[in-house]
């Protein structure tokens, strides 16, 4: 029956592959039919490729790190040439070759075909991952190195079972597209649902929550319109309470846009729980993100972080970032301030698109008040002329947070002499240690021309690649 309804679809053994998540723009169905075994196909418009039965992919490491990628490698019983692929960590459908080159470790971006397969280098594609495995195998063909073995996998990193990510057991390619009817839609699997929808069913629909649950624990900061707060929300469930103070906006405004922030839903944004806003203080009820603001944590704890690690922070506040400019939603006050940190220096961004809803004598660009002057576009600062791109060039100043780990932005300088400099064209010089090509991303962010400076996907694939274009980490295959 499945062999009659997928047609050129080959099955040499029982297809299993179960998946909890995968990418966006996947869409997962179930297909039962007796007495053949149970299959999942991927009903998007590119190939999947499912690996063998009678011999699992073992170069397939799943979603581990950059950096543990090359801990791996760089282990005595791997070998020159030595490779594994694992899933991008901040692109989605998209993986990284990492290989290893004597006692160093090089990444390459591999990339998907809109119309289906895969390619390093664009004047080479292939219709699967093993198809490109063999390729590099027997010719490196612009990489540092041919292919040789699969990195060793340990116990502390099996194969998927069938309750992680992946759980491929047959050997073969679906190779052909194939897309739902309305009655198989039924059977559809949601594989890319949210971290947090919520602190229960009741509070999805239901965002007023009676203060008198939430339990305040411990102090996690503070700024010019409230507190953070660790806490309890009906003693079980670890919450962020944020606390505005009195009078900084308007109960009924902040309603209604938290109405639209609780639909706003990406891995990197701080999802919105619910709000007490009957009375003051307003209480924003967030998920805890330990490590507090990326600002307190560069200036304490991440002092130590290498600029590999601080790049790829940046990377997944561009895709963040990213998401919010695809939703047509504009954050404000992009600054390290407002990016909360998690272990593994997992970053979110928080309270985007509550600077709208302060009162205008609390935050208006004049100098002495309370605005951000320093993160703020000219054109914001000077005309309230507010758009994603006034955020591209919030991200600008970002940067410079990140690599100089904290350091308020124009050292030296106040507010009027920024807004006056800035109008005529001065730009921050380059960071200490900054790279070169890390400071040509802040001066485009910083475009006097709103409409030049980049889109943040374009951000995003610039950090993601950074180490191409700075030559050290990700490589091309064109550059051997």
């Amino acid at each position: 029956m499945l062999r009659e309804r997928f047609g050129d679809a080959r099955f040499r053994k029982a297809v299993r592959l179960k998946c909890k998540e995968l990418a966006s723009k996947a869409t997962l169905a179930r297909s039962v039919a007796a007495p053949a075994p149970p299959a999942v196909f991927l009903l998007a418009f590119w190939r999947l490729e499912v690996a063998s039965g009678s011999e699992p992919r073992r170069w397939y490491f799943r979603k581990i790190k950059r950096i543990e990628a090359e801990k791996k490698l760089l282990l005595p019983e791997n070998e020159h040439g030595a490779f594994l692929i694992r899933d991008s960590e901040s692109r989605h459908n998209d993986f990284s070759l990492s290989v290893r080159d004597g006692d160093t470790v090089k990444h390459y971006r591999i990339r998907q075909l809109d119309e289906g397969g895969f390619f390093i280098a664009r004047r080479t594609t292939f219709r699967t991952l093993q198809e490109l495995v063999e390729h590099y195998s027997k010719d490196a063909d612009g990489l540092c190195v041919s292919l040789n073995k699969p990195c060793v996998q340990h116990n502390d990193n099996k194969r998927c079972t069938c309750e992680d990510s992946f759980d491929i057991l047959a050997h073969d390619t679906v190779s052909k597209y194939y897309e739902p009817n309305k009655n198989e839609l039924r059977n559809i699997v949601s594989v890319e649902k949210p971290v947090t929808e919520g602190l229960s069913h009741r509070t999805r629909d239901q965002w007023e929550i009676d203060r008198s649950s939430l339990k305040f624990a411990r102090k996690l900061g503070h700024g010019q319109f409230g507190e953070v707060w660790e806490g309890l929300w009906n003693n079980t469930t670890p919450v962020a309470i944020k606390t505005l103070k009195p009078g900084t906006m308007d109960p009924k405004d902040f309603l209604a846009e938290a109405q639209i922030m609780k639909k706003l839903r990406h891995n990197k944004l701080i999802q919105l729980y619910a709000v007490c806003t009957l009375e003051e203080p307003i209480y924003i009820i967030t998920e805890l993100m330990k490590n507090g603001s990326l600002l307190e944590y560069l200036q304490g704890k991440g002092r130590g972080l290498k600029l590999q690690q601080l790049i790829d922070m940046a990377a997944q506040i561009a895709a963040g970032m990213a998401y919010l400019e695809s939703q047509n939603y504009i954050h404000r006050d992009l600054a390290a301030r407002n990016v909360l940190v998690a272990d593994a220096n997992i970053v979110k961004i928080a309270d985007f698109g509550l600077a709208r809803l302060i009162k205008e004598d609390e935050y208006e660009a004049r100098v002495g008040a309370r605005f951000p002057i320093k993160w703020t576009a000219p054109e914001a600062a000077n005309y309230s002329k507010f758009s994603i791109k006034s955020d591209v060039w919030s991200f600008g100043i970002l940067l410079t947070e990140l690599v100089t780990y904290g350091r308020i932005p124009y050292p030296g300088m106040t507010n009027a002499e920024v807004l006056h400099q800035v109008e005529h064209g001065y730009r921050m010089p380059c960071p200490q240690n900054c790279p070169a090509a890390l400071y040509e991303i802040m001066l485009e962010c910083w475009h006097k021309d709103p409409l030049k400076r980049p889109t943040f996907e374009t951000l995003q694939w610039k950090l993601e690649d950074f180490f191409t274009m700075d030559n050290s980490e990700y490589k091309e295959a064109s550059a051997y």
